[in-house]
């Protein structure tokens, strides 16, 4: 598991070898390439687009990662517990491991026997191809990022202790997985409030 914390503060360059180890499984420095272990993951924090010494993280690298989420602030309770808990990095050194590597890896061939019909692939080309023809967005979802949707569909039933994907489970995971892939055609609306927005919009306009 690789944490990448304020990833958009890294230059392009830097990004560019991490786009290389999410596509191609594998890091190359001074000629050598090496691949990386299984299972592999990233999981990335970036900061406000507005903020100074950001580096947007170009179209190509945003489809590589599964789904975008905001956190938001802690509500009341939580931030309390912050404030009078203990020393977070203390406590790191009582975590406790939540599934083995090879667990991880059996889960992730189980999602493959999840069931997607027909209809319900259908169902996703057609949200992906009226992202393209909706003139809501500059660029609408590449096949990988159909890929995404009908896998993270995949996870979600999996979750609700189903052997299948119904609609529902598309649209569950419909803007996690694409409004960070979708920019808005008007720079204006350019924001990620305003592609999930969006993306909503295009669930409402595709018949299921």
């Amino acid at each position: 598991v690789l944490l990448a914390d304020e990833i958009n503060r890294a230059t392009p360059k830097t990004q560019s070898g991490l786009l290389e180890a999410m596509e191609e499984r594998q890091v190359s420095a001074d000629g050598v390439t090496r691949p990386l272990p299984e299972p592999f993951f990233v999981i990335a924090t970036q900061n406000p687009a507005n903020q100074v010494g950001v580096f947007p993280l170009p179209e190509s690298q945003l489809d590589r990662f599964l789904m975008c989420l905001s956190l938001g602030y802690p509500d009341a309770a939580a931030e309390r517990a912050l404030l009078m808990g203990e020393d977070r990095r203390s406590m790191l050194k009582t975590l406790q491991p939540a599934m083995l590597p090879e667990e991880l890896a059996q889960a992730q061939r189980q999602l493959r026997e999840i069931h997607a019909s027909s209809n319900l692939v259908t169902y996703v080309q057609a949200l992906a191809q009226a992202s393209r023809q909706n003139g809501l967005f500059a660029e609408g979802l590449s096949p990988r990022a159909a890929i995404a949707l009908l896998q993270a569909g995949r996870a979600w039933a999996a979750l609700e202790g189903r052997d299948h994907v119904i609609p529902e489970d598309i649209q569950a995971v419909l803007v996690p997985v694409c409004a960070h892939r979708l920019r808005p055609l008007r720079a204006a609306h350019g924001t990620a409030l305003a592609s999930r927005d969006l993306v909503l919009q295009l669930q409402k306009a595709v018949p299921v």
